[in-house]
């Protein structure tokens, strides 16, 4: 297979300069994509090539990238705020802000800018894909490509094809995954797939147990750590994820499904309203 040329992608455009959209640009460049990282922000950008950097010659110290892998992250990635720069791209991954809205614009604009061939993939973590697909007139060629957090060391890409997804996309898209070194599940189109579906109430009942004052929150997460060999406790992993992230999933949930198992804990909607949204903002069940 030729350089640069993975599943029949040979440019690549992800959106998103955070810790996520750093992350899905970092793997694939270093297993041979050329990929355009964006976003609007250029500080962000910067920040966002400057983690990429660090987490590349970290890995390599450690082994887990080799010198060839190395040597693409530094020649396979470009970094840009004009979304015109995507325009000749055969993939686009989104990774912004979990808002259907936001994306649902984004998809929009750019299913006018870029190729009509290209594929776009969403990173949304509960986000129904037939919606996002539909502000697009390239349904078919619509999928979820839902990453794991932290994306250079999580195996996981959750793949979710829409309602109107051709199966050869799907196809594409998962041999691309297993390219860039990842395992994949397949989850139909239902509001949190299957990771999140199950995941979020876990933590949403942590806030719960922690509100009604059942437990501390160190005795919450030790509990879960070693009475179930979780490598983490739900909130320690909510302030990873991000509170703000984990709310509105819920919210999701609880929309999508309209069942009041999903509502959402009042005591993790307080946290978000403070700004304590977890490590990101140095403030969330913990102190950072």
């Amino acid at each position: 297979m030729a350089q640069g040329q993975l599943a029949g992608f040979g440019k690549v455009g992800v959106i998103g300069g955070g810790q996520m959209g750093a992350g899905i640009a970092q793997v694939m460049a270093v297993a041979g994509l050329k990929v355009t990282l964006l976003d609007v922000n250029a500080k962000q950008l910067e920040t966002a090539k400057t983690g990429i950097r660090a987490s590349v010659e970290k890995l390599a110290g450690k082994g887990v990238i080799d010198a060839t892998g190395k040597a693409n992250a530094e020649t396979n990635l470009a970094f840009s705020s004009d979304q015109d720069a995507l325009s000749g791209v055969d993939l686009i991954v989104e990774a912004i802000v979990e808002d259907e809205k936001i994306k649902t614009d984004l998809f929009a604009r750019l299913d006018k800018i870029v190729q009509p061939n290209a594929i776009f993939a969403s990173n949304t973590s509960s986000i129904p894909i037939t919606r996002l697909a539909a502000a697009t007139s390239r349904a078919p060629k619509f999928i979820g490509m839902h990453f794991m957090n932290p994306v250079p060391l999580m195996k996981l890409v959750e793949i979710i094809p829409g309602m109107a997804t051709a199966p050869e996309t799907t196809t594409r898209i998962v041999e691309l995954s297993k390219l860039i070194g990842k395992e994949t599940t397949t989850s139909q189109d239902y509001p949190g797939f299957v990771v999140n579906r199950i995941l979020m109430p876990m933590i949403n009942e942590a806030f719960n147990a922690l509100l009604e004052g059942v437990a501390t929150a160190e005795d919450i997460d030790k509990g879960m750590k070693l009475g179930t060999n979780q490598p983490m406790g739900p909130l320690q992993l909510a302030d990873f994820i991000g509170l703000d992230t984990c709310l509105a999933i819920m919210k999701v949930l609880h929309q999508g499904l309209g069942d009041p198992r999903y509502r959402p804990s009042p005591l993790l909607a307080k946290y978000v309203e403070a700004g304590w949204v977890g490590k990101k903002a140095k403030r969330g069940v913990y102190s950072y």
